[in-house]
């Protein structure tokens, strides 16, 4: 049965009362780890979603992370988890400690949310499970809110298939000089369909599609147990947030995307979506907060870093109307029901408390983690527009309202962080498409995938396509890799860290390119250009049958 919130949170059980310990309480008496527990932390540790006085810890238990019935060994029995934080990496200094109770309803996973911390420092944390100890993880809080705060390096991420290709990515990600991680959704695929990585074959227990809890908590253990996946975990805070993948393709609301004919009945579908939320809360450092209620989970929350920049993430997912002209991987001419105002991508509550914080903030610079791509992607470099619908380009009169927004706060400090393409792309946004002399209010710089699509190429043949019929899209690369960011109060650099292969692991990582922004002149400028790095050819189709999805 699906978790409920209502359900734990007016349950008077005792057992309630270590679910909830497991999602972020405390316990109040000790409960035993198995004598034969192995090593419980096979899946590693992670923090996240930091505030100036705290973050929250993940770990979950897994002695057997492939164990058939996805409880990843640990039996039935509650365990208390006991975890430390410290002002140095060899604990002398603890600033916090304090246990949770690991519980089989949340898959022994726990989530002890810290607070008390000081801000805008480093911190290192573990975990202790019987006599085991976890690796050690280390954190950052944030800058006070509204404190002079100079700078902010963070790294961005998205589609992370996992047969694909090795995540080296992740490996050189972990040695960056960052203070936190933003990921963009598609952390896990509900199923494989490549064959990217050489030498490695995929379990008998993952080659069917991912449809219930067992099986997406068997994808996030296979996910999880790259080593790369997490050192990376371990070396910065995330926020994290969805898109498709995590729950199936191309969906939208309570509609499944096209996937297998038993997974239309909008009853399934609801279970379905409803077990992937929970799969996604036991193995990412989130918040009570976004613990599910069944079939839903708030997402969309709002993080500040001192007086420099205020990140919102978004969910254009769970809350958006139907897809129209078709299942939205195609590329589509002349949809004019994409403009129908009453269609959202974001829903009421969320679009207007999105325009809200982008009204009211006082901060320097606005952030958005979106999924899917916000500027107009036309794939004719001729008269006719095509494009796919799925992205904002599907759903126009939310993004011109949001948009509007960001123009009339008339401080051109509006950036959008995008995943879902497996491509890089940065490209000034115009606030309405439709007028060709409309100005450029944002910037949007859109993250290549970690290993979906394999390899990838430099410039593909649809790269070109993008660059002939987009005039505001300043570059392309579709290699894989992340988006390296340094922001002051006066300018914005991204550098695409991209790496050659992914087939096999050990691949070098370069810089392919840097662009930045300069506060309160909106639009990219390229800031150098290494050359392209080396990397196979790989065919693509081009043209309006192209799919906007590159990973199905």
């Amino acid at each position: 049965m699906p978790l409920s919130r209502r359900r734990l949170l007016h349950a008077g059980s005792a057992g309630a009362v270590a679910v909830l310990a497991g999602a972020g309480l405390v316990s109040s008496a000790p409960l035993r780890a198995p004598r034969l527990l192995g090593d419980p932390f096979t899946l590693g540790v992670a923090s996240g979603d930091p505030l100036p006085d705290g973050v929250v810890l993940w770990t979950r238990l897994a002695p057997d992370p492939f164990a058939p019935d996805g409880l990843a060994g640990t039996g039935l029995a509650p365990v208390t988890v006991e975890y430390e934080v410290a002002e140095d990496e060899q604990f002398r200094r603890i600033a916090a400690r304090g246990s949770a109770v690991a519980t089989r309803e949340l898959g022994h996973s726990v989530h002890p949310e810290v607070h008390g911390l000081a801000p805008d420092r480093w911190y290192f944390y573990r975990f202790r499970a019987g006599s085991a100890i976890s690796p050690v993880g280390r954190t950052r809080t944030a800058p006070a809110t509204g404190a002079r705060t100079e700078r902010l390096r963070f790294a961005f991420a998205s589609c992370q298939h996992w047969s694909s290709g090795y995540y080296t990515a992740y490996e050189h990600l972990a040695g960056e000089d960052l203070d936190l991680v933003v990921h963009l959704g598609d952390y896990i695929y509900e199923m494989e369909w490549a064959r990217g990585r050489v030498g490695s074959a995929i379990p008998q227990t993952l080659r069917d599609e991912a449809t219930d809890l067992t099986g997406y908590r068997l994808r996030y253990a296979q996910y999880k147990a790259e080593p790369e996946l997490r050192a990376a975990h371990a070396a910065f805070p995330w926020v994290c947030t969805f898109d498709d993948h995590e729950i199936d393709n191309n969906w939208a609301g309570f509609e499944p995307g096209a996937g297998i004919d038993i997974h239309l009945l909008p009853a399934l579908f609801r279970r379905r979506r409803a077990a992937a939320f929970q799969a996604m809360y036991e193995h990412l450092p989130l918040r009570i907060e976004q613990l599910p209620t069944g079939p839903y989970a708030r997402m969309h929350r709002r993080y500040t870093f001192g007086d420099l920049a205020d990140l919102t993430m978004l969910d254009t997912r769970q809350y958006r109307s139907s897809l129209v002209c078709g299942d939205g991987a195609n590329l589509v001419v002349d949809c004019a029901d994409r403009f129908d105002p009453d269609r959202t991508i974001l829903g009421v509550e969320q679009r207007e408390w999105l325009i809200d914080g982008l009204t009211r903030s006082p901060a320097r610079w606005q952030i958005l983690g979106n999924q899917v791509a916000m500027a107009q992607s036309d794939y004719d470099p001729g008269p006719a527009v095509a494009v796919g619908t799925d992205a904002w380009d599907g759903y126009v009169a939310d993004r011109n309202a949001v948009l509007a927004a960001a123009a009339a706060r008339g401080r051109g400090d509006l950036v959008v962080l995008t995943g879902d393409r497996h491509e890089n792309y940065v490209v000034d946004i115009r606030g309405d498409y439709r007028d060709p002399g409309s100005p450029v209010v944002a910037t949007e710089f859109t993250g290549t995938s970690i290993t979906t699509g394999r390899d990838g190429a430099d410039l593909t043949p649809r790269g070109r396509t993008l660059l002939a019929a987009n005039p505001d899209m300043k570059f392309f690369n579709g290699q894989r890799g992340y988006v390296r960011v340094e922001v002051d109060h006066q300018l914005w650099r991204s550098d695409f860290r991209v790496v050659p292969y992914v087939r096999e692991p050990g691949a070098p990582v370069a810089t392919r390119a840097s662009f930045v922004v300069e506060h309160g002149r909106p639009g990219a400028e390229h800031a150098g250009d290494p050359g392209p790095a080396t990397a196979p050819p790989e065919v693509e189709v081009s043209g309006h049958e192209t799919e906007i999805d590159a990973g199905r």
